[in-house]
């Protein structure tokens, strides 16, 4: 069922490639515009034996991985106090839904300004942008508890400390699972953003120096990379998921 799968999904890949290679074997568009795969393939080859393609990719990575885990220490807990606090709720909503509609990379001048174009920098642009879905998604969790659980719980006597541990955490965990597997996602696309703008390391500053060398090679060989390694995470991700929370369903795939 898997191979089937797989194989079913590489079928409109194939078939883009093949269009690929004929529009440039016809000479539609002019190899600076639009290299032939064979070009692509040279380059990813040239960039795999320095080893600069590795090299970009483990900044991005590192990056991603850090500000993500720093925004899971801040979006969930925050999350949890609101969904079970509505004073906190009350105090914090408008500030945070005012904040989740500004685009991260609208910021990047002053973040730029402020941090400038070091790690801290990429580190803030990134949180800002997983922030909000795991922050939301864990909220959402939290507060949409089943009302029948805790009044089970409060018949048992549990305290406020217990009904959370007890219940509405384990009753919001796929909801906060799905807003990690989201937040992942925005993290990595915002740092290719941000690395596009301001960075001397990272595939997004791969892919802007060879747009500058005129390579477009590169550039597709950044952008393959990009889509490939964002769903290598994405998978890994909820491989891992699965391993830890068998029981749990809704992040099935």
């Amino acid at each position: 069922m898997l191979t089937k799968k797989i194989m079913r999904g590489l079928l409109l890949p194939l078939l883009v490639l093949m269009a690929w290679q004929l529009v440039t074997a016809k000479g539609v568009f002019s190899a600076y515009l639009l290299p032939s795969p064979v070009q692509v393939w040279e380059a990813l080859g040239e960039l795999w034996t320095s080893g600069l393609l590795l090299q970009h990719l483990s900044v991005s990575l590192r990056r991603v991985f850090l500000g993500f885990t720093i925004s899971c220490c801040l979006a969930v807990p925050l999350g949890i106090l609101c969904g079970q606090s509505k004073r906190f709720d009350n105090y914090c909503w408008l500030l945070l839904e005012f904040l989740r509609h500004v685009p991260p990379l609208a910021a990047v001048p002053l973040i730029i300004l402020w941090a400038g174009i070091g790690e801290a920098s990429k580190l803030t642009i990134i949180v800002l942008a997983s922030f909000f879905p795991l922050f939301l998604n864990t909220y959402s969790g939290i507060h949409n508890c089943d009302k029948k659980l805790l009044e089970v719980g409060q018949s048992l006597g549990f305290t406020l400390r217990e009904q959370i541990l007890r219940i509405r955490i384990p009753a919001a965990l796929t909801a906060i699972v799905v807003g990690m597997q989201l937040a992942l996602g925005y993290s990595w696309r915002a740092l290719i953003g941000a690395e596009l703008i301001a960075a001397s390391a990272g595939i997004g500053y791969l892919i802007l120096d060879a747009e500058e060398m005129s390579r477009p090679d590169v550039v597709i060989v950044g952008m393959l990379a990009i889509g490939i390694i964002g769903t290598a995470i994405d998978y890994i991700f909820l491989l891992l998921m699965r391993r830890v929370f068998p029981w749990q369903q809704g992040w099935q795939r």
